[in-house]
């Protein structure tokens, strides 16, 4: 993990939220962290799917053609923020020179049309999801939401993101870090 002056850079990590998190639209959720620096912070919703939303509607919307070789990804709500527009979090032997954001050795993000173009002809890459909209954070607001007990981290890995069930994400993730769901309580307090 890098440091830079008192920020813990959380790129390629995962957020898991806390039973006393405030805010409904993160109820259990696992968020994959695409950026973090002193000016805010961006991360996607890997264990939310999308209701009612298939790859192929949505390739379909786009008037994207698919191909015999596309294969039907899962599809999320990334987040609150922009939820109209698409972000395929995926596995690094994937790239768009000047597209796609190289998160750390094992994930990137693209958000443009030619990733989905590629996965729908099967020359994607071969581990991803699809999140509509993102989780998004000023500056210093996800830091003072961990400091509230908000969220807890863990490194992240290809099974828990692209493979594991979305409703085993959550407890997963705790599991990773060594936390059973049954020990945490939604009051938080000061020793």
């Amino acid at each position: 993990m890098q440091e830079t002056g008192k920020i813990r850079h959380l790129n390629g990590k995962l957020l898991i939220a806390m039973p006393s998190m405030g805010d409904p639209r993160f109820a259990r959720s696992v968020i994959f962290m695409c950026a973090h620096s002193e000016e805010g912070a961006m991360g996607l919703v890997v264990n939310k799917p999308a209701p009612d939303l298939k790859f192929n509607d949505l390739l379909e919307q786009l008037n994207i053609k698919s191909g015999n070789d596309a294969r039907d990804i899962r599809v999320h709500m990334g987040g609150p923020v922009e939820h109209g527009r698409g972000f395929v979090l995926h596995s690094r032997d994937y790239d768009i020179s000047d597209a796609t954001l190289e998160v750390d050795d094992l994930f990137g993000m693209t958000a443009t049309l030619d990733i989905l173009e590629d996965i729908s002809t099967g020359n994607g890459p071969e581990n991803c999801l699809l999140a509509l909209g993102y989780a998004g954070w000023g500056p210093g607001q996800l830091e003072g939401e961990i400091q509230a007990n908000g969220w807890l981290t863990c490194d992240a890995n290809f099974d828990l993101v692209f493979r594991r069930g979305d409703g085993d994400k959550w407890q997963a993730a705790l599991a990773s870090i060594g936390i059973s769901p049954s020990f945490l309580s939604s009051a938080g307090g000061n020793a």
